[in-house]
């Protein structure tokens, strides 16, 4: 446990291990006297939908040749929700008119807790993608699960939001 996270993020002092109950070994700062439970970063990852056509947003970034959801940290003291609007608006120029958060997922290799939500734009012919997009496409939704980065978390949170919205449809017809 102490590899993620060796020295108190306070103090600077070298971190040990110690029993909490119901925790389990907990890191801990003898100097400090506190536990220092394992710090990551907060990101969002949006399925970005076209709210008259109901299409999906896919980007791709920093010269890699595959399609990914338009994602982007949360800042320190900020709301994911607020995150969600601005990564957007910031790498799109889209505005969000409506959000649902969806699900969670760990992502280890870049120790970050990604927060997926869906927006929907209204305003979907205005994008205006920024440097940080290389090219982007809006996808019919069963070409969008067609066309992004197999085995990606990007993946993940997208064919799980669509296989939900398949099973509330079959739902709705079979009442």
């Amino acid at each position: 446990m102490l590899k993620e996270q060796s020295y108190c993020p306070a103090c600077g002092a070298r971190l040990v291990e110690r029993p909490l109950e119901g925790e389990g070994l907990v890191p801990y700062c003898e100097a400090c006297a506190a536990f220092r439970f394992p710090q990551y970063n907060v990101a969002v990852s949006m399925i970005v939908r076209d709210a008259t056509t109901g299409n999906i947003l896919l980007i791709q970034q920093y010269g890699r040749p595959f399609y990914i959801l338009v994602a982007g940290y949360v800042s320190r003291g900020e709301a994911a929700e607020h995150a969600v609007t601005r990564e957007i608006a910031e790498e799109t120029g889209l505005t969000v008119e409506r959000l649902r958060f969806n699900r969670t997922a760990f992502f280890e290799p870049s120790n970050t807790l990604m927060v997926n939500f869906t927006a929907w734009v209204g305003d979907a012919a205005k994008l205006h993608a920024n440097a940080e997009v290389d090219r982007w496409r809006w996808f019919e939704p069963a070409d969008a699960r067609a066309n992004v980065k197999p085995g990606s978390l990007a993946a993940q949170f997208l064919n799980a939001y669509l296989d939900e919205e398949e099973n509330a449809h079959r739902e709705e017809e079979n009442r």
